[in-house]
């Protein structure tokens, strides 16, 4: 079921409008705001409501099925699934107030304002460094080396690295050299098996030490495989495997500043106490990719139908679809190929292509 972006207008003189994420009957993030969308290049403050009273009178301004909810770094993401004023972002902070006890303070930008935000740093608000365990699998030979980090020998369930956090695994990182990973790929069958259970892990990744056109390179290769078929396997990893990163990143020293960069990200992420309204947000959610309001039109428009219809016909099945989404939907499809169309004006008709 698709999260819902509902803005309602109160009574409140300082916050007026309530804007609240809903997904089927629960709130996932309600709060008072000053304005239902900030101007362009603008934020403005709110306020998160924990309790909404049944009982006060609002007026509904709009709503919006939401296309995606997520987070980056200590930011909840918003995008809307309508063609204008559809992305947004929630910026929790904690600040000392007059008592000195920490407050919550929350910012609510859009697109534009996020494009006009210059940070200092030109980062996501994570430490430059932090102190890390780093756990190297026990067969592993001739380990990459994490300077400054408490290194530990352990047998590892899956990879050859692993970040510990509380002594459990926080990020996993499977490293290839060239030979090794044109070796695996002799066992494509169980290498896959391997990188699933990779791929589960919380914060995997396999990184490589080489680049993508080393493996498309017959002088390279040797006539150990053909390239054409390893350019289809290096593929066929990405396919299979879409939740888990595959970085080549040249060369073993490459390799390891980059397993490096990404344990010390993976360690600082989950620190903030400034984290609790985007973990809050997203305990509460379940993610529905497909079911976009285009996907929804593309889908009644393409398979709804037996015989010909007319765009009034789709529309009454799509009540809550713009009428204008719908004809440039349709168009759209006319464009690709899948649907024709015949007749002129109202009396224009559409169906599936043969």
């Amino acid at each position: 079921m698709p999260a819902e972006w509902i803005v309602e207008r109160t009574a409140h003189r300082r916050f007026p409008f309530r804007i609240t994420i809903r997904q089927g009957t629960r709130a996932i993030l309600t709060v008072r705001a000053q304005s239902p969308w900030p101007g362009p290049g603008q934020q403005i403050f709110c306020l998160r409501e924990p309790v909404v009273d049944p009982e006060e009178a609002v007026e509904t301004v709009e709503r919006a099925t939401v296309a995606h909810l997520g987070r980056v770094g200590r930011k909840l993401s918003v995008a809307l699934d309508r063609q204008g004023r559809k992305r947004c972002e929630f910026l929790a902070i904690q600040k000392p107030g007059p008592d000195g006890l920490p407050r919550e303070q929350i910012f609510f930008r859009t697109e534009s304002g996020i494009r006009a935000h210059r940070s200092r740093t030109r980062m996501e608000l994570l430490p430059r460094s932090v102190p890390l365990v780093v756990a190297v699998d026990s067969a592993e030979r001739y380990p990459w080396r994490f300077p400054g980090a408490t290194v530990r020998r352990r047998k590892l369930p899956v990879g050859d690295y692993a970040l510990l956090v509380d002594e459990h695994l926080a990020a996993t990182v499977e490293r290839k050299s060239f030979d090794n990973l044109l070796g695996d790929i002799g066992a494509i069958q169980a290498f896959h098996h391997h990188l699933g259970q990779l791929a589960a892990r919380p914060a995997s990744a396999l990184v490589i030490e080489a680049q993508y056109g080393d493996f498309l390179d017959e002088r390279k290769v040797r006539r150990r495989w053909p390239v054409a078929h390893l350019a289809r396997v290096l593929a066929e990893i990405a396919a299979l495997h879409p939740g888990l990163p595959v970085i080549f990143a040249g060369n073993r020293k490459l390799a390891n500043a980059w397993c490096h960069r990404f344990f010390v990200a993976c360690a600082t992420r989950e620190e903030s106490p400034q984290l609790e309204l985007v973990r809050e947000a997203m305990a509460g959610y379940e993610a529905d990719p497909e079911d976009t309001m285009d996907e929804r039109i593309r889908r009644a428009a393409v398979d709804g139908f037996a015989a010909p219809y007319s765009a009034a016909e789709l529309m009454a099945r799509l009540p809550d679809a713009p009428a204008a989404r719908v004809r440039r939907l349709l168009q759209q499809l006319r464009s690709e190929g899948v649907l024709i169309s015949s007749g002129r004006g109202r009396g224009v008709r559409w169906s599936r292509s043969p």
